[in-house]
């Protein structure tokens, strides 16, 4: 098809003008350059910070779990019955303390505004009859689970104990309350639900104004048992030998456990907590 050049160049300023601006016949020049409306600015919130609440961290287990956290810049909250820690280490400050107790749900359950993962804290105080060791370790840390869940907590992660064979008989009450405590944990939170198993834990521990160096015994048996797996398998007696393990070595398990979504749910025996916490091989 054969156009006149008048007929060519009326074609040229109306597709210049479509497309927003006005060319000259001159291609070099433009005679207006083309003007774009500034972008609305919108108002996005920041995304949400993780806030991690301990339950008992003021104990020897649950304090290295609020340093590890604070180290790895995650906000920490404490509830326990004593609330504010007697630790005077400056990284203390840094944590919202509070009081209250798990089987009273009306005395700590404004503890879980904001949070986004609990850790329970294994309560290795709660000896005496099998109905209270039951209590304890069982209804008191159903009564966590449940209302973490109800808040719409994501991640809910449960410093249990490894079994012992003959123990386990001799502290019933104990050990039935923490395997319920699991059972009801995997049911609530079917993917962001985490129980570690440790064994013996050592590391310093704080008794008043005294430190009590645990690595002394843990550390030696830990390094000599970690490789003597297969005697864990003798009947009865076989979960004697269980590794001790470091508390700083749980404490970083559970804060990844905690805070890292791809995280496995599930149980984590004192294995799996010593491979966690192997440097990765280049």
């Amino acid at each position: 098809m054969i156009h006149s050049r008048s007929s060519l160049s009326r074609f040229y300023k109306a597709t210049a003008f479509r497309n927003g601006r006005c060319l000259s016949t001159d291609s070099n020049k433009v005679d207006e350059p083309f003007k774009a409306e500034e972008a609305e600015i919108v108002d996005i919130p920041p995304p949400p910070t993780e806030k991690l609440l301990v339950l008992g961290g003021n104990g020897f287990v649950g304090s290295h779990i609020c340093k590890e956290a604070l180290s790895r810049g995650i906000s920490v909250a404490s509830l326990s019955r004593s609330g504010r820690s007697s630790i005077n280490d400056p990284w203390a400050s840094s944590i919202e303390w509070h009081q209250g107790n798990l089987l009273s749900s009306d005395s700590w359950k404004e503890a879980l505004s904001g949070v986004t993962s609990v850790m329970r804290i294994s309560c290795v105080g709660g000896f005496g009859s099998s109905s209270y060791m039951y209590k304890i370790n069982g209804s008191a840390n159903i009564n966590a689970i449940r209302a973490a869940a109800e808040k719409g907590v994501k991640r809910f992660v449960y410093i249990s104990a490894a079994d012992f064979g003959v123990v386990n008989y001799l502290l019933k009450g104990y050990y039935e309350g923490k395997r319920a405590a699991e059972r009801e944990l995997l049911n609530k939170f079917p993917y962001g639900g985490v129980i570690l198993r440790p064994g013996f834990i050592y590391g310093t521990r704080r008794v008043g104004s005294m430190k009590l160096p645990l690595g002394v015994i843990g550390s030696p048996l830990e390094m000599v048992l970690k490789h003597a797996k297969p005697m864990n398998q003798v009947p009865l007696v076989g979960p004697l030998f269980t590794p001790p393990v470091n508390v700083t070595s749980v404490a970083k398990v559970a804060v990844r456990a905690a805070t890292d979504t791809v995280f496995p749910p599930g149980i984590i025996d004192v294995y799996g907590i010593l491979r966690y916490t192997q440097p990765k091989s280049s």
